[in-house]
């Protein structure tokens, strides 16, 4: 990861670029140099017969473009490929497509739905400009003040309405904190051009568990973040049309789906999709402030006195912190700028940081407005109706507005997920390239976006909406303590980072980040314990476990690429699994896991023969063609039987070696996978080639007429070592 230390002298500099080749990373320098030792002890087989008598054509100059073979030897008028650099093919998008007549009817729909597969190349317009990333990334940030300055209130609202005043005050802070942080934030997307949410960040200069944490809260701030936009964009419309309430549920998941199908279309289809539904939310809320202000300052800013409400609980410090910390949830999504600046258009880190002040100044502009104009026109929190909704209602009292504001804001609230949208594939597709996730969140689908972290998001939090039935309420004491998690891990990590590069004005870039750490770490502390009994021991467990988790991955991931690699562990030792020595003498004893080298490999082939008959007799005829030892397996269930099917290979003419075995249970796959290990085991340095005969058929309602033993016997075979399993088809015509 290439980094940034000032804004002047980085601006040059190359770095890593999410592409679709992210998921096959090059070789280092010593797996070059392994590979060409072992090349040194490579010899060539020779060829049955020479390059000019290849059965295929290697360059398709015999098929140009007009036909291809297809399904069971049949031409089909399709340019499956073109030549492009010498040597090369270039697959086109016909080449994709499924042969099955039910595939090609799913191809088409899903082409409907998402639009048509993108060229790798596209990668680079597939950016978004700044007009379009704001709503895109900030949509998360904005929406949460529809129900920030509501959770703040309703936990106030329990010492009665004597305590609702605090809520200045505490906006004032939650403004300075909004500041600071995003300050901060503009600090790291300076310093991490390439891509760095408080996982890279956090890892690169605390250390790997640090760095897991950070995106472990980071992974449940995401997942709630759908959650809770969802259910209080569902909320919204309820409050404007109670009779809907008893569909919140399957109404919430269907939004989740429909953000699902946007996202997976791509980053710039997603944003041209997102951009308006933000932008009217702004508009609507400033129009409310405005008109607000304007009706305050008509009785000369004289606040009206709130309805009297029974005090629930004593006021006191606990209160007072708890409702700060329900207030701070306005602050997330504040760092999904950070985490894709490999997004916007270049220069990426100049475009991001102009959003994300944009970002921070209309979140301060809301959040502290609407908090003031609820004091003045004496609100509180009510069961039926959003405060947001009792704001609306009070300052447009006739015509559309109301109904006008309420759908913006319901429409923003079910569309801010797509922050998270955005922002948790990329945190896992940096997780996996470092191998702290499994590695196919590093795949591009064929639209260019992260589809599998899309889908793994979609399903977390369906289910996460589905079990608290879409309780806005319920969900937020959850939600802070995961996102300040990351927010403190991040900014402690850059105030390293500042300490380490001590560029110019390093002291009081650290002092903005250090300022940054300690308020979140205090939000993260009060929200961990004010919120512990209400929800928040989720999180605590969550994150651990998350961790842990992680950091098995890693060392699986650890483990097989030292088996597979081509040079020897770092120890001096072989690897566990290593595969061959990779300079010096052959060793032709070595186990037939461990061979690397043609010279090295010692074949015998086996076939599993039930009957003799075209199937089976081709079988035998393709393993012999091979030049290897063969030797055939015969499971009867009885003597009798297994004496008549000698018999018929010795009318056969015997010309391979037979082994009948007889299984009294009449069981087949066991005893054949347990006599193919007895071979392994006895002779390690064989490799066993298990050719079965399938037959195969065109019609699939025939297919459950076959018992599928071929299938069965693979998955048996397969934790084998040293084992080959090759199917050989045999077509037949309905």
């Amino acid at each position: 990861m290439v980094r940034r230390d000032d804004e002047a002298d980085g601006e040059g500099e190359a770095g890593t670029v999410v592409t679709p080749s992210a998921e096959f990373p090059p070789l280092a320098e010593r797996d070059l140099a392994a590979l060409r030792r072992i090349g040194e002890q490579w010899y060539e087989a020779p060829s049955p017969r020479p390059d000019g008598e290849l059965p295929v054509d290697p360059t398709l100059g015999r098929y140009p473009g007009r036909t291809v073979p297809g399904r069971f030897g049949r031409l089909a008028p399709i340019a499956m490929f073109q030549v492009g650099d010498p040597g090369e093919l270039v697959a086109a998008e016909s080449a994709t497509a499924p042969r099955s007549r039910l595939g090609r009817g799913l191809i088409r729909v899903r082409r409907v739905v998402l639009g048509p597969p993108l060229r790798s190349s596209a990668v680079v317009s597939e950016r978004m400009r700044k007009l379009v990333a704001l709503p895109v990334l900030s949509s998360d940030l904005l929406s949460s003040v529809a129900y920030g300055p509501e959770a703040m209130l309703a936990v106030l609202v329990l010492a009665g309405s004597g305590a609702l005043g605090l809520s200045l005050p505490l906006a004032a802070v939650l403004a300075v904190l909004m500041v600071v942080v995003g300050v901060s934030y503009r600090q790291t997307v300076v310093a991490y051009p390439h891509g760095a949410g408080s996982y890279v960040v956090a890892t690169d200069n605390l250390g790997v568990r640090p760095g897991l944490a950070a995106a472990a809260g980071l992974m449940v701030d995401y997942v709630l973040t759908v959650a809770v936009s969802v259910s209080a964009g569902v909320h919204a419309v309820t409050s404007a049309m109670p009779g809907l309430s008893g569909y919140a549920v399957p109404f919430g998941v269907l939004t989740i789906a429909l953000l699902l199908a946007g996202n997976l279309r791509g980053v710039r289809a997603a944003g041209n999709l997102f951009v308006w539904p933000t932008y009217a939310f702004v508009f609507a809320l400033l129009a409310l402030l405005l008109v607000g202000y304007v009706r305050a300052g008509a009785r000369g800013f004289a606040p009206v006195d709130p309805p009297p409400v029974a005090v629930a609980e004593g006021l006191g410090l606990v209160l007072v912190l708890r409702a700060f910390a329900s207030g701070a949830v306005s602050m997330t999504g504040i760092e999904a700028v950070s985490n894709a600046v490999p997004a916007f258009r270049r220069p990426e880190w100049r475009n991001a940081r102009t959003t994300l002040g944009w970002m921070i100044s209309m979140l301060v502009v809301l959040f502290v407005g609407l908090t003031l104009l609820i004091h003045l026109n004496g609100l509180v929190p009510e069961g039926e109706a959003t405060l947001l909704s009792q704001l609306a209602r009070v300052t447009f009292p006739t015509g559309p507005w109301y109904g006008l504001v309420q759908a913006a804001t319901a429409l923003i609230l079910l569309l801010a997920a797509n922050t998270a949208f955005a922002g948790f594939p990329r945190l896992l597709f940096f997780m996996a390239r470092a191998g702290h996730a499994p590695r196919r969140f590093l795949h591009m689908g064929d639209r260019l976006a992260f589809s599998d972290g899309l889908i793994a998001l979609a399903l977390a939090a369906g289910l996460v909406f589905v079990t608290f039935g879409g309780h806005t309420q319920s969900l937020i004491p959850l939600y802070a303590v995961g996102v300040f998690l990351a927010f403190t891990l991040s900014q402690a990590g850059m105030v390293v980072h500042w300490r380490r590069r001590r560029g110019p004005g390093w002291r009081r870039r650290a002092a903005v980040n250090a300022l940054g750490a300690t308020l979140s770490g205090l939000v993260l502390v009060t929200a961990a314990l004010t919120k512990f009994h209400e929800g928040a021991w989720v999180v605590v467990v969550a994150v651990p476990l998350l961790v842990l988790l992680a950091l098995g991955i890693h060392r699986h991931y650890r483990l097989v690429d030292e088996s597979l690699s081509l040079h020897p562990s770092p120890n001096g030792g072989r690897p566990p699994m290593a595969l061959a020595p990779l300079p010096g003498a052959v060793e032709p004893g070595a186990p037939a896991e461990a061979q690397e080298l043609p010279q090295q490999v010692r074949h015998l082939v086996v076939v599993p023969v039930a009957r003799l008959n075209r199937a089976e007799l081709r079988a035998l005829a393709y393993a012999v063609s091979l030049g290897q030892p063969t030797l055939a397996v015969h499971i009867a269930p009885e003597d009798a039987e297994a004496d008549r099917f000698r018999e018929q290979w010795t009318a056969w003419g015997d010309h391979v070696r037979l082994e009948a075995i007889v299984s009294p249970y009449r069981a087949v796959i066991g005893p054949l996978a347990h006599y193919l290990e007895a071979l392994h085991t006895s002779r390690p340095d064989v490799l066993l080639t298990v050719v079965v005969p399938e037959v195969v058929v065109r019609g699939r309602r025939y297919r459950p007429l076959h018992s599928r033993t071929e299938q069965r016997l693979r998955r048996a075979l397969r934790p084998l070592p040293g084992v080959v399993v090759t199917n050989l088809p045999v077509h037949l015509d309905d």
